[in-house]
């Protein structure tokens, strides 16, 4: 079966592709298992493995066995590792870093990707994304939000724009601007699931899209 063009960035050869790398380039010293690998690009581990072995004799990547497991690192020694980890992480590195600059956030029941990243990851046809939209759902501190976003700015390389919405305006939906986004693709990147679970969110995008 052919495997449709990215939308995200119809250089590389398939979105599993895109979220490994991104993965991998967002934190390059770390050694990375090919499960989490595979949880993260929500891809086969035989597809995961072929991704790593063609990323490896490119000389992007490195791996190793660590016991029984195998790991896997960017190769920053590489002369194009820099323009490659640019490429990754502005097409397929938004969830990677929102997740880690936003994840102490106190008070955030849910982060969400929408706009035009969270379209074209919904293989939506459109322009490439030139910002990142970021929504908030709690009762998140607005200094804490804001600096969390210059953060994901400064690493992706895009304008970045978060706001602010009480669970009560998420539920209720008084405001134009949520009820327009319920009706458009979102990515969710983080939800507190202690307190609520992503499926009290009740999200109109399709759930595939989740990254829970």
């Amino acid at each position: 079966m052919k495997v449709p063009v990215p939308a995200l960035n119809p250089v590389l050869r398939s979105d599993a592709q895109g979220r490994i790398l991104a993965r991998v380039f967002a934190d390059p010293d770390s050694g990375h298992s090919l499960t989490a690998l595979m949880e993260h690009s929500k891809a086969s581990m035989p597809t995961v493995i072929r991704e790593v072995r063609r990323a490896e004799q490119a000389g992007l990547v490195e791996t190793w066995k660590e016991g029984n497991v195998r790991r896997v690192r960017a190769q920053t020694r590489h002369p194009l590792y820099g323009a490659m980890s640019q490429i990754v992480l502005a097409t397929y590195g938004p969830p990677v870093v929102v997740a880690e600059e936003f994840a102490d956030i106190g008070g955030a029941e849910a982060v969400m990707l929408f706009g035009s990243w969270a379209a074209r990851q919904a293989g939506r046809a459109g322009h490439m994304p030139n910002d990142i939209d970021i929504l908030i759902v709690g009762d998140a501190d607005r200094d804490a939000v804001d600096l969390a976003a210059e953060r994901v700015e400064q690493r992706l390389g895009f304008p970045t724009q978060a706001v602010v919405r009480t669970r009560h305006q998420w539920d209720h939906a008084d405001e134009s601007f949520i009820r327009e986004l319920k009706t458009r693709p979102l990515y969710v990147v983080l939800v507190d699931d202690r307190d609520i679970g992503a499926a009290s969110f009740n999200f109109a995008a399709d759930p595939a899209m989740a990254n829970t």
